[in-house]
């Protein structure tokens, strides 16, 4: 069960202490793009996003977006907020996530990903020894596929809790 908890837990992105995980020893942010930062229904990337992805820069993290989205979509979002990107990712597959963590030269305890699902980001994030930060999703409109693993996500959370592993909207750094 360990493999579904996360390292910490936020309401969203903007919620989290960054200067924190500077302190950590954090330096690369790896990002979900759908219910992570973008509602599965935008575009592109809003002012505030935009916003935080410059403090993260001026912060000197290195940022990546990492998703399982197929390019044209993905792109338009990394083009926007000049990042690098990932897309057709197949989390929880960590493959082409270890390629690009191979490829950037930071240490695994530099490095973090940031997601709203336990089964996707979560998983593997954890599969790789990377420090998992889940948030919880923008909004409740899914892909269909999506769908089906919220289900199964929420089984987990029962689980979880009833094992004081995690606890839904119990929110820790």
């Amino acid at each position: 069960m360990e493999k579904y908890v996360p390292d910490l837990y936020q309401k969203d992105v903007f919620s989290i202490n960054y200067d924190n995980l500077i302190s950590r020893g954090l330096k690369f942010l790896i990002f979900d793009l759908d219910n992570t930062l973008a509602l599965i229904s935008e575009k592109k990337a809003n002012s505030k996003i935009i916003e935080l992805f410059q403090e993260l820069k001026y912060k000197k993290f290195k940022l990546m977006i990492a998703s399982n989205s197929l390019n044209k979509r993905v792109k338009a979002f990394a083009d926007e907020l000049n990042v690098n990107y990932i897309c057709n990712c197949k989390k929880p597959k960590s493959k082409k996530l270890e390629e690009q963590i191979l490829y950037s030269k930071f240490k695994l305890a530099e490095i973090a990903i940031i997601g709203d699902s336990m089964l996707d980001d979560v998983v593997c994030g954890n599969k790789i020894g990377i420090t998992t930060i889940l948030t919880d999703p923008l909004g409740k409109k899914e892909f269909p596929f999506a769908f089906i693993k919220r289900q199964k996500e929420k089984r987990i959370q029962k689980k979880l809790r009833d094992n004081n592993l995690f606890t839904k909207g119990r929110y820790y750094e």
